[in-house]
């Protein structure tokens, strides 16, 4: 199939990629149009646009213009322009981390002026271009049928890591509470390697400890594969400042939590203990920050910052 990609930062230039290498044509489009230049240069099956409105003329109807943007008002001012470059049949898919009920509103928009809205929560961070990623999808099933061809080629396989979980906002509600466990998770980690670190008479090698639980125990996972990456490359994490960033999700997990009257006290927790990072520094934060510069890519602070 065809369709566009729109954002090109981590997750959507490596998207566009594994969809060209899997025999999709992909028009891509950047605000720094320089990127979706260069991209367009690595294969064929890319073909990059330096204005929006050029996707008219790029894709024949009926379109696909899928965005890969920050949420709020990024992702909702192209929302708007694309309504306006597009025609009444396309569909707009949301790949984003966007709040739900937004996702559902925009749904409601795009419908009573004719267009189709797919709700894409996205998982899989820097390493989704070699194994796949995570697709957690909302929207109308005829809808979401036209783009089965992309998410089969996008997940891990084509019958697994993706699936239509619901209505418009379904898909971002379940990346939402993904992210939340994500928190809880890395958290559970983080803590635990504080606590063996901190018996100093031991003298354990927190590596080692990292790669003889990465098999065969209960809670080997891939956030484990990725801290003893870590813990290989720097195991004091010299360098890295212990301030660790929260993108929105977890909130919204806590927020809709409470709003279900539904108990999380260990995403809350995780959640509160990134605001502490930002206040004082630890190991645990330290070893939170450089767990998601290596799923994600996300930039880490450094002691001078």
């Amino acid at each position: 199939m065809e369709l566009a990609i729109l954002g090109l930062g981590k997750m959507g230039a490596n998207m566009a990629r594994r969809l060209a290498r899997g025999g999709h044509r992909v028009v891509v489009y950047n605000r720094t149009t320089t990127k979706a230049l260069a991209l367009a240069e690595e294969h064929p099956n890319l073909h990059a646009i330096t204005e929006v409105e050029a996707l008219r003329e790029a894709l024949q109807p009926p379109r696909v213009a899928w965005m890969m943007l920050p949420a709020g008002d990024p992702t909702e001012a192209m929302f708007h322009r694309l309504m306006d470059v597009l025609t009444p049949g396309d569909v707009i898919v949301d790949g984003g981390n966007a709040f739900y009920k937004d996702s559902m509103r925009r749904a409601q928009v795009a419908r009573s002026r004719g267009f189709h809205f797919v709700d894409v929560g996205v998982s899989g961070g820097i390493w989704g271009l070699e194994y796949g990623y995570s697709l957690m999808v909302g929207g109308e099933a005829d809808v979401v049928a036209r783009l089965r061809p992309a998410l089969e080629t996008l997940a891990p396989a084509p019958d697994k890591g993706w699936g239509h979980v619901g209505p418009n906002g379904a898909g971002h509600f379940v990346k939402m509470v993904h992210n939340g466990i994500e928190y809880g998770m890395m958290q559970a980690l983080a803590e635990g390697f504080e606590i063996l670190r901190s018996k100093q008479e031991f003298g354990l090698d927190l590596h080692q400890v990292a790669e003889i639980w990465r098999f065969g125990s209960v809670i080997r996972s891939w956030l484990l594969d990725l801290t003893a990456q870590a813990l290989a490359e720097n195991p004091d994490l010299k360098g890295i400042k212990g301030w660790v960033a929260d993108s929105g999700e977890g909130r919204w997990t806590v927020f809709e939590a409470i709003d279900q009257d539904v108990p999380a006290p260990v995403i809350a927790l995780s959640l509160f203990m990134r605001f502490v990072s930002r206040q004082e520094d630890s190991f645990a934060a330290k070893l939170l920050a450089a767990m998601r510069h290596k799923f994600g890519g996300h930039p880490v602070k450094r002691e001078a910052e």
